[in-house]
């Protein structure tokens, strides 16, 4: 829960500084802030792929017990 927390608040400030940099016409800011929004969708697409590794292990681990 915690990574998906991290992702969105990732997110959340790359947008803000996005925005910011919009505003202000700051282009590095702008730039900078669509990083962070692609590095926080990456943070959740890694913890979904991890959470569905972790469940196809469990299938597979309850398969194998008499």
């Amino acid at each position: 829960m915690a990574e998906k927390a991290k992702g969105k608040m990732e997110q959340a400030k790359g947008k803000a500084k996005e925005v910011a940099g919009k505003v202000t016409g700051n282009e590095r800011m702008q730039a900078e802030g669509k990083t962070d929004q692609v590095k926080g969708k990456g943070h959740e697409a890694a913890n979904k792929a991890k959470e569905q590794a972790r469940g196809v292990k469990d299938s597979l681990r309850d398969r194998r017990q008499p």
